[in-house]
């Protein structure tokens, strides 16, 4: 399918094709959604070497990240979809209770939703559709990929990934620009899942919206994911951890320290010690690295670029970068207050600003935070363990963690998802499977011995009896 220039016509064809596919009820059996489960870890093994080529190509991704993030991390998802999808998808039993006797047994089967469209990004090309597309096959759908034409590389051997394992009116997946999204939104699915921008998930949403098709949506949250180091804190660890993070993926992370809040008494040791993490690994200039990733697209660079440039006289690290590689160096902002324009924005960037507080009004900081839109994480450096289970048992945001980053989404059996600006819905192991399966409820009904109480008539001394019971079995 490579080449193709994708019309309107094509892909209702193709969505109708899964559709027709999905009405065999061949994706029905277990069974056969752990082969499929198989045949795309298979070929995901067969296409490593071209997935991490591609990943250097589109993104500068070192190997190691490369498989560390987009292949590895696909594996053991679509292991643990092959481990529990049998499990997951039996149907659930329950006593049907008194007022439906003579009927004793109601069943929750889990069923799919049908065709459904993943809406993919540049970012993590691979872990987020194939990891997405790993909880829709075992939920039982077929499925459409919209693949990123930021990253065309990628792009093109995930569609030869996908045409390797599986026929296109199964899985299938779809290239183009914003055009060919909107014409996908169009077609009438029965499940989208979107990873990106809260301004494009609105878009997405409203699409739904006309067909009433439910959505899930993976955001990196409107005004940016905080960390927030206090005094107690491990200094030495915390930068540690926040440099790697910061300058995985050269920034573009959904999850990623957007600012970084540090008590003031401190601030300064962590700058420091930030500075010289980030030169220990990849040197004081971090875009002369042949390790450090590069920016997606010219543009993405020229916003970088520009928005350190606003705070020129601030930058006490970084600051700079090769326009050519699109790659800008790992840049510290330090002071900043918690009210500028640049910690009110997701940055998807190697920026980091860094907000000084009064560490005794950390709860001030707090509330703050809270007052904004929530973000997909929340990370919090600090020896009081009180505190800190306070503030992430009382925040909304969606995951995170405690002294460390960004590890809580690698941890197997729990949920990843967002909330308000950061998204809706959640997957990973059995929380994918639910997200593209739907709950049906039946009760299995007796011909026999069937209680009269909801049926007509009500009234005279023979019914009276009808109301008492009714009483009784509902308080």
């Amino acid at each position: 399918m490579a080449g193709i220039k994708w019309d309107q016509a094509m892909i209702d064809n193709v969505v109708s094709e899964q559709q027709l596919f999905f009405r065999t009820n061949t994706t029905l059996d277990v069974d056969w959604r752990i082969e499929q489960l198989k045949a795309l870890k298979s070929s995901v093994k067969r296409h490593e070497k071209d997935i991490l080529t591609a990943l250097r190509h589109d993104l500068g991704r070192h190997p190691l990240e490369a498989y560390f993030c987009d292949v590895g991390t696909v594996i053991l998802e679509i292991n643990e979809m092959i481990r529990g999808v049998k499990r997951w998808a039996k149907p659930e039993t329950h006593l049907s209770g008194i007022l439906n006797f003579p009927s004793l047994i109601t069943k929750v089967h889990k069923m799919p939703y049908g065709t459904v469209l993943i809406i993919s990004p540049f970012n993590f090309p691979f872990t987020l559709s194939l990891g997405v597309l790993a909880a829709a096959i075992a939920g039982g759908n077929t499925a459409v990929i919209k693949a990123s034409s930021k990253s065309p590389e990628c792009t093109r051997v995930l569609r030869e990934l996908i045409d390797d394992a599986f026929p296109a009116d199964y899985i299938t997946v779809i290239d183009g620009g914003h055009d060919v999204a909107d014409m996908c939104l169009e077609a009438r699915f029965d499940k989208i899942f979107y990873t990106g921008s809260p301004r494009v998930a609105r878009h997405v949403m409203e699409r739904a919206s006309v067909n009433l098709t439910p959505v899930a949506l993976e955001l990196g949250g409107e005004t940016g994911n905080w960390a927030v180091v206090r005094s107690d804190a491990d200094i030495d660890d915390a930068a540690r951890k926040i440099a790697f993070f910061k300058m995985c993926n050269s920034g573009q992370i959904c999850i990623n320290v957007n600012q970084v809040a540090v008590a003031e008494d401190v601030a300064e040791t962590f700058v420091d010690k930030l500075k010289s993490e980030i030169t220990r690994r990849v040197g004081e200039h971090t875009s002369q690295s042949p390790e450090y990733p590069c920016l997606i697209t010219d543009a993405a660079y020229r916003k970088c670029a520009d928005e350190a440039e606003l705070y020129r006289d601030r930058i006490v690290f970084g600051g700079s970068g090769i326009e050519a590689e699109r790659k800008y160096d790992a840049t510290i902002i330090y002071p900043v207050s918690i009210d500028e324009d640049i910690v009110m924005h997701e940055l998807f960037c190697p920026i980091l600003p860094v907000v000084p507080f009064k560490d005794s009004e950390v709860d001030d900081l707090m509330d703050t935070i809270a007052g904004r839109e929530h973000g997909l994480s929340l990370y919090v450096f600090t020896s009081d363990k009180k505190w800190a289970d306070r503030v992430m048992t009382t925040q909304q945001y969606g995951g995170g963690c405690v002294n460390e980053v960004c590890m809580h989404m690698m941890v197997k059996g729990v949920p990843f998802g967002g909330t308000g600006h950061s998204g809706m819905g959640a997957y990973h192991g059995i929380w994918g499977f639910r997200e593209f399966t739907h709950p049906q409820t039946v009760l299995y009904g007796k011909t026999k011995l069937n209680l009269p109480l909801r049926e007509h008539p009500y009234g005279g001394i023979k019914n009276a009896y009808k109301d008492k019971l009714v009483r009784i079995f509902e308080r």
